[in-house]
């Protein structure tokens, strides 16, 4: 699933296209997606100006001048810029045609994404309603995160996976912030110290900025709107390296479940 280096990305590579441009028509071949393309909601768009594409953790948000498109990538979703017509190919099941003649095409084998058309003036999106705050903003610091653990018994990589908590750090990006950490991903969240708790935010920050720098991590199929893959993947220290040696220490790196996910840490480099 793209995480929010990844969705970062596209938006970077979305936004010069099409900010500024009239939508012309939205074409919807295949409504069943996550949840069914209203197509009704989609035509009106319809001659609505593109004023900003913005990020809300995994979620992007194409403002118009009336509405919003709220899109989710889901687990294989791709949004290319098409800069004129293209042959179709499988699975590509939404064109927003511009009136520069942009196409902007949404290509979803697993069909687990979506996209909704909210009203501007509509309030919160119910979807975006309960989110926490984005890593990246000053909001995410040392003394919000230790306020937020204390008392917690649960493990620290679930609570960092918690959107309620934090948005946007999934599952790679929490294995590799904990070990820049040097924290246990089971260790018990009330158990951090608020020094821990710094350490840690400081560990997200960087390991994401990295991440958007890179152009996201190639896992799979995914590649940027341009088409280009992320290159992160190169930089991982941990995620997906298990039995191998830790490239800080050399020790082999030790693989467990947390919560169904699988786990790589090193139980040298992370002993707190």
């Amino acid at each position: 699933m793209p995480e929010l280096p990844e969705v970062e990305t596209i938006r970077r590579g979305v936004s010069p296209h099409v900010i500024g441009q009239r939508v012309h028509r939205c074409v919807v071949r295949e409504p069943r997606l996550r949840f069914p393309v209203a197509t009704e909601r989609m035509a009106a768009l319809h001659g609505q100006r593109i004023h900003a594409v913005r990020r809300r953790s995994k979620y992007l948000l194409i403002d118009g001048e009336r509405d919003t498109l709220l899109v989710h990538l889901g687990m294989s979703g791709r949004l290319h810029v098409l800069p004129e017509p293209a042959a179709l190919r499988k699975h590509d099941h939404v064109d927003i045609v511009l009136d520069s003649g942009v196409i902007l095409r949404y290509h979803d084998p697993r069909r687990f994404g979506f996209m909704q058309v909210h009203g501007r003036d509509a309030g919160d999106i119910p979807l975006l309603a309960h989110l926490g705050p984005e890593p990246l903003e000053d909001a995410f610091d040392g003394d919000y995160l230790h306020a937020r653990l204390r008392g917690r018994s649960a493990c620290i990589k679930s609570l960092l996976m918690d959107a309620r908590l934090v948005v946007g750090v999934g599952n790679i990006y929490a294995q590799e912030a904990l070990f820049t950490a040097g924290i246990r991903p089971g260790r018990a969240a009330g158990r951090l110290t608020r020094p821990d708790c710094h350490r840690l935010v400081a560990a997200v920050k960087a390991v994401l900025e990295q991440a958007v720098a890179a152009g996201g991590t190639t896992l799979r199929d995914f590649t940027g709107a341009d088409g280009a893959p992320g290159y992160f993947q190169q930089d991982l220290h941990v995620y997906g390296r298990a039995g191998q040696p830790c490239r800080r220490c050399g020790a082999p790196l030790r693989l467990t479940r947390i919560t169904g996910r699988t786990t790589t840490w090193c139980a040298h480099c992370q002993p707190r």
